[in-house]
């Protein structure tokens, strides 16, 4: 069978890697993982369950739910993010298919797309998928992996066509400021860059709230805010997300959703209502607990040695390993049984960090440390 170029090319997931290395054992830790430990608020289980026993198995609209665009409306109202649930929102089966549908809608063969590293492993396979060319843009550790003018600058980002953002990142769990975006909005108005903006963890910040490039002066017209419920509500296996933005960008983006996908997932959609509706004390209650583990981790790692900032949001940490992160990751998983993530998988400016993700209980972090501290005793 005669592959296409484009699909021999795409590389494997580096995380997959590292997962599959952690399985072929039984006394592994686990901090690889990129979803919650926690199961969805019981409210939105019950949701779903119901709508299942109801028989309501059939398709929705292609843009989802009419009931469902209007709470994601309101949810957003609270970032001072006002959109229009008739054609401003679209559901999706995850925000994944967000993000792909958003580069087939916006880019053209040919178009180069800025993306600052470290950051999520599928923006760049995505942006191949859809013709277009990657150009990075490094943070540093030094500004706490935050995106500035300057090196977007450096990278010549002012010939791009569109910017990817990702804040709070995977993988370093760097946020960005209201002031740190209106440099950068700045630089995209000058230079007519167009944003994909990946909200994802946006409900997972500790000490100050999500702030948004989209609520920025000239920027809502440019911007697609991608985000949705695997984060925040723990429903990752649902597989539902959604994206806002322009009508004509949104609709752009549901033409090629309704010949791929048809429509987000039935069931999953009546779960999310509920979880709008009823369950903010939960996803509360789930950010302190990993707000104790982020404390936890950092200062562990930094007791150990191993310089890591304090990650803003989502719940990973990043720190420094002081070398070959590839080798380190897989003599600790050989002689600790714990299982990180070499940060050189999400780009160029990962390399010598390790993602670690906190979204486990606080037993096994506590245990894990305890090992990773003892693996980087015998390495001195």
């Amino acid at each position: 069978m005669r592959l296409s170029d484009r699909a021999s090319d795409l590389p494997e997931s580096g995380i997959r890697k590292f997962f599959e290395l952690a399985e072929a054992r039984d006394d592994v830790i686990s901090l690889g993982v990129g979803e919650p430990d926690f199961s969805a608020p019981w409210a939105a289980r019950t949701a779903a369950i119901d709508s299942l026993e109801r028989g309501k198995t059939s398709y929705t609209s292609n843009r989802g739910m009419a009931a469902l665009r209007e709470r994601i409306a309101d949810h957003h109202e609270r970032y001072d993010q006002p959109y229009d649930p008739a054609d401003e929102i679209l559901v999706t089966t995850g925000a994944s298919e967000a993000v792909d549908l958003a580069f087939r809608a916006l880019v053209d063969p040919g178009d180069t797309v800025a993306v600052h590293e470290p950051t999520y492993i599928s923006y760049g396979p995505g942006i191949e998928l859809a013709g277009g060319e990657q150009l990075t843009v490094p943070t540093r550790a030094e500004d706490d992996f935050a995106l500035t003018r300057e090196s977007l600058e450096a990278a010549g980002a002012a010939e791009a066509d569109l910017l990817v953002l990702c804040y709070p990142n995977n993988p370093t769990g760097a946020t960005m400021t209201e002031e740190e975006y209106a440099e950068v909005a700045a630089f995209c108005r000058d230079n007519d860059l167009r944003v994909i903006a990946d909200e994802i963890y946006s409900a997972l910040t500790y000490g100050t709230d999500h702030a948004s490039i989209a609520t920025q002066p000239g920027m809502r017209e440019r911007t697609v805010v991608v985000n949705g419920f695997s984060k925040a509500y723990a429903m990752t296996g649902l597989r539902l997300g959604y994206a806002l933005g322009p009508a004509e960008a949104i609709d752009a983006m549901n033409r090629i959703h309704q010949y791929t996908m048809l429509s987000a997932p039935t069931t999953p959609q009546y779960a999310a209502c509920e979880a709008l509706d009823r369950c903010d004390e939960e996803v509360t209650e789930m950010v302190d607990e990993y707000n104790r583990r982020r404390r936890l981790v950092v200062s562990r790692f930094n007791e150990m040695g191993l310089d890591t900032f304090e990650p803003g949001g989502a719940f990973y940490a990043f720190p420094d390993c002081g070398g070959d992160d590839e080798v380190f990751a897989e003599e600790l998983l050989e002689a600790e049984g714990v299982a990180v993530v070499p940060g050189s998988v999400f780009g160029e400016g990962g390399e010598g960090h390790l993602r670690v993700s906190y979204a486990t209980s606080m037993r096994e972090l506590k245990e894990a440390t305890d090992r990773i501290a003892s693996f980087v005793e015998s390495r001195d």
